[in-house]
């Protein structure tokens, strides 16, 4: 019964205003970035800074203080992982984290992953987002560790 009164009357006040359109919709920088709680810890697992590797590196992310849940899931003090690749400056705090080749997303609130590198050394980093793939506030980032592929 409270579904169908809900319902009726979102019909009842779209009908009486118009409906809003998707462009009416808060785009992800016009909304406030979600606050982080203090004391939250990003790390990571494995590998560890230093670490020589092969080509395939299974890297396994840690979190102390928050859960995690998949994109677009907002669910207080939980967000999901992004994995940057020799990533010299953090994204824009205030938009989306980008997703490519160097900025990895796991928006199903995947823990770990295997990814393949080349040759050579590489940064690591990780980097929380929240339901909208932002940067929390202040952000929850890991440190940045290097490691080199053999």
């Amino acid at each position: 019964m409270r579904i169908e009164l809900i319902a009726l009357s979102t019909f009842a006040l779209a009908a009486a205003f118009g409906s809003a359109s998707a462009a009416d919709a808060p785009t992800p920088s016009a909304q406030a970035r979600t606050k982080s709680p203090p004391g939250v810890e990003l790390y990571f697992i494995s590998p560890k800074d230093g670490d020589k590797v092969g080509r395939e590196v299974t890297v396994q992310f840690g979190l102390k203080g928050m859960g995690v849940a998949p994109a677009g899931i907002s669910v207080d003090k939980t967000g999901h992982h992004h994995l940057l690749i020799d990533v010299d400056a953090l994204p824009s705090p205030n938009e989306p984290i980008p997703a490519d080749a160097r900025h990895v997303h796991f928006g199903g609130g995947q823990t770990q992953t295997t990814v393949t590198l080349t040759p050579g050394q590489h940064t690591l980093q990780l980097n929380l987002g929240d339901a909208l793939h932002r940067q929390f506030d202040p952000p929850v980032l890991s440190g940045k560790i290097t490691i080199t592929v053999e």
